[in-house]
């Protein structure tokens, strides 16, 4: 007996209710749920990655240690950190960043992700893998439940309902996987691996245990006798059920409507000590279904397989990333499959965006512009002039967003690409001056240039916003020039935003690219960004007039 201070009558239940209803578990002496594994060794990690299949890596090459933790010196200047931000918001809990963070270096590993892209734009198979990976989560948020809960056999009662959930999902997702219409090596490969496991004897065999013991608990039976502070548990012995009898007998004396003082369980997750030695009891009144769920808990702490734990993570790469680009897709712009090369430079885009401000500029119900550029033959630099606030540095910052997307295997912003296989990509804009360096700004500017040119390589592209702008015009056509000349000398892919016009028209590998303005009111700004030779007009005059700068206003404002 127990003391207890529950009311003074019998109380019947069955447990497979209780465990529906309530989380509740007639399970007694189980041990605790260890957490899943334990940080295997690097070596240990690199062979388990050969031996599985992956929907993001085509070969374990691809990957690297700990799939790059930290983010590329390019991103905050390309804006690149807002973008994986959106991207991976609300999935927090796959840890995505990392994947965004590790650029590709093989054309045939991003046609691998491009393909999986494809196959996912297929709505069936979309809403198939969404369907999944709710399934996986909702089993997931059972082993995190776990680990919050005191009471041992509660413990096993979720640990049961999370493995049964898995079982479930992974022979509904075969299933879902033979009827999909799949081109992707990555889906086909899968496919090919989740259909050899759910067919396997270490699955059938979880599986089949997994439902008899639900089946098993379901059959249990108990009574609690509950007489003054204590309570009895026993075996259920078909004895009747008087509270039919006794709302039939009272029935004709109902007037209208009247309180239920019926106990209500509680269908809160926590269990109280008089639930948990009640549970303790039936677990000692059938030992048949207690002790057979005690070895199975232990023996299947790692039922979750590799593979398939890889999967789950992996593929939220691809969901995140179409669903960020739904809504643009909705506004009307275009994302295309860019051709990649490693050799050819030549490289464009048409109708191409800034991703980062175009998701803004539709939060905010505003028109987004978009921009063409292409080098060929042996052109190397986009040399980007114009008036400010006119759209160049977002240009800029497009490209780099461009080739970054490319990268890692994702579709990019426009309806027709092709785009270089960079081994790195430097910027260099504008930072606010650190005292503690003890550098002017000058200095600084020749440091951080000389730094990305020893570590440049032909496969290197480099995006620099106005630099060497603390010194005189001068000094800076001077060393603008000395730059482009080893720019040029190395061969690299370059997109430079400058006020230098001479700087345009530097030789047969430079282009010019202007911003524009509305030809009837200079102060207005297209945020086009066209092929052709620098003007030099910077409609300085427009902007100070627009402003009540100019001048006349000046005056005009100081005698009034």
């Amino acid at each position: 007996m127990f003391d207890g201070s529950e009311g003074a009558k019998p109380v019947l239940a069955e447990v497979g209710e209780t465990v529906e209803a309530r989380r509740r578990s007639i399970s007694s002496r189980f041990g605790e749920i260890p957490a899943q594994t334990e940080a295997m060794s690097k070596a240990k990690k690199a062979e388990d990655r050969a031996k599985t299949h992956s929907i993001l890596f085509e070969s374990p090459e691809d990957r690297t240690e700990d799939n790059a933790p930290e983010a590329p010196n390019f991103f905050v200047d390309l804006n690149c950190d807002q973008i994986v931000d959106g991207i991976t918001a609300g999935k927090e809990e796959y840890n995505l960043k990392p994947f965004f963070y590790a650029c590709l270096r093989r054309i045939d590993a991003i046609k691998y992700r491009h393909e999986v892209m494809q196959d996912l734009e297929n709505a069936f198979l979309l809403e198939r893998v969404n369907s999944f990976a709710r399934k996986m989560r909702e089993m997931h948020e059972h082993l995190v439940r776990i680990q919050k809960l005191y009471y041992k056999e509660q413990k096993q009662a979720w640990f049961l309902e999370a493995v049964e959930n898995y079982c479930d999902t992974i022979n509904s997702f075969v299933q879902d996987l033979s009827n999909a219409d799949l081109k992707s090596r990555g889906f086909l490969g899968f496919r090919d691996y989740l259909t050899s496991y759910a067919g396997s004897v270490r699955f059938t065999s979880l599986l089949s245990e997994t439902k008899k013991l639900k089946a098993d608990l379901a059959t249990v039976r108990y009574c609690v006798l509950i007489k003054g502070d204590t309570f009895t548990v026993r075996k259920y012995e078909s004895e009747a059920d008087y509270s039919v009898d006794v709302e039939q007998t009272f029935e004709k004396f109902k007037q209208g409507a009247v309180n239920d003082y019926r106990v209500k369980f509680s269908t809160n997750d926590d269990m109280n000590h008089i639930e948990a030695k009640i549970l303790e009891f039936v677990a000692k009144l059938y030992p048949e279904v207690s002790e057979p769920l005690d070895e199975y808990s232990a023996r299947n702490v790692n039922y979750l397989d590799d593979t398939v734990a890889a999967f789950d993570r992996e593929i939220q790469f691809y969901l995140a990333y179409l669903g960020y680009t739904a809504a643009l897709k909705q506004a009307g712009l275009q994302f295309c499959y860019p051709r990649i090369s490693d050799k050819s430079k030549e490289v464009y885009d048409y109708d191409g965006f800034d991703i980062a401000l175009a998701k803004k500029l539709i939060g905010q119900r505003s028109s987004v512009v978009c921009n063409d550029f292409y080098l060929k033959g042996k052109e190397r630099i986009l040399v980007i002039s114009g008036p400010n606030q006119g759209g160049k540095t977002t240009f800029a910052r497009a490209f780099g967003q461009l080739h970054y997307l490319a990268s890692i295997g994702c579709p990019v912003p426009g309806r027709e690409a092709q785009l270089f296989l960079f081994d790195k990509l430097f910027t260099h804009f504008e930072k606010e001056e650190k005292v503690e360096n003890l550098r002017g700004k000058l200095e600084d500017d020749l440091m951080r240039i000389h730094n990305i040119l020893n570590q440049a390589t032909p496969r290197t592209i480099i995006i620099m916003n106005e630099i060497f702008t603390s010194t005189t015009i001068q000094d800076e056509t001077f060393l603008s020039k000395k730059l482009m000349e080893k720019i040029l000398e190395m061969d690299l892919l370059c997109v430079w935003v400058t006020f230098v016009d001479e700087l345009a028209s530097f030789g047969s590998q430079t282009v010019s690219m202007v911003s524009t303005v509305v030809p009837d009111n200079p102060a207005l700004r297209t945020f086009k960004i066209v092929r052709r030779p620098a003007d030099g007009l910077a409609y300085a005059m427009a902007i100070a007039q627009k402003y009540r700068l100019a001048y006349d206003s000046i005056k005009k404002r100081i005698r009034s």
